[in-house]
């Protein structure tokens, strides 16, 4: 990925560090911010010096505020029914297909150090990495209705993530109320709260704890742990093999065997 516009990228220790990076507009992803993750996504994938993902803002004002609405013009001559920046309702692109790291088939671990407001579209994103680690300032809304339009996908994200009456309080309410992050991790939207400036050497240690484990058995992990949520219980199971059978190296499960029969231990952390 050559010289970027929006996003600030660092590799380090089998760890890559993407930064949303439009800080003046709280780093809303406009129509370059989204090629531009599109085009992330895929070369991650391919990337095997990468084992795990930290996605994080700049600044510490906003993680993402998502959709640029600077870029939608003219809202007040568009035709009844017609959506900003589309010809009719069947024209409109989701953005997630570009934003989101699962629909862009990418299944190594992807964390997100939330860093001040997050919402709207933001959502599309933090719906789909695999868990948050947020600062104690940082705030959660959605103001889709607010400013009249229904709150859809975003909702729709999160309903794997936090019970179904804190995501339908959230979205109704819109720009009125902002989800705390102390209460987000009280509905298990978020993992970890830390203040902001431990933020980075938290998440750089949970990220270094994955990236220097065995990445087949990661991303073997990971994939049927995303499958036991689309899937039911009984179909997730019978996946549960090949996963499992695909994601065990010998080499891999040989060097743990050592490792837990030598008596070295992992020196652990208390969450």
């Amino acid at each position: 990925m050559s010289d970027p516009q929006t996003l600030l990228y660092e590799e380090s220790d089998g760890v890559a560090w993407v930064t949303l990076n439009r800080p003046a507009a709280y780093n809303a992803f406009d129509s370059v911010m989204q090629s531009e993750l599109r085009d992330l996504w895929s070369m991650l994938r391919k990337n095997d010096d990468v084992r795990c993902v930290v996605l994080t803002g700049s600044g510490d004002k906003a993680f993402c505020t998502g959709l640029d609405r600077g870029e939608i013009q003219d809202i007040d001559e568009l035709p009844e029914g017609k959506l900003p920046g589309y010809n009719t309702p069947w024209d409109f692109d989701d953005p997630g297909k570009s934003v989101c790291p699962k629909s862009n088939d990418l299944w190594k671990p992807v964390i997100a150090a939330v860093n001040g407001m997050a919402c709207g579209g933001a959502f599309y994103i933090l719906g789909e990495v695999d868990f948050i680690i947020a600062a104690d300032h940082a705030t959660f809304f959605d103001p889709h209705v607010t400013y009249g339009m229904p709150a859809a996908f975003e909702p729709i994200f999160l309903l794997h993530k936090m019970p179904f009456q804190e995501v339908v309080r959230l979205s109704l309410l819109g720009a009125h109320e902002r989800m705390s992050a102390q209460r987000a991790h009280q509905v298990g939207l978020v993992s970890e709260v830390v203040p902001l400036d431990e933020l980075h050497s938290r998440t750089a240690w949970a990220a270094q704890a994955i990236a220097d484990q065995p990445a087949l058995a990661v991303g073997g992990t990971v994939r049927a742990l995303w499958t036991g949520l689309e899937l039911t219980r009984r179909q997730a199971l019978d996946h549960a093999f090949l996963f499992t059978n695909i994601g065990t190296d010998a080499a891999s499960l040989a060097e743990g065997q050592q490792r837990f029969s030598s008596g070295n231990r992992i020196d652990w952390r208390l969450r």
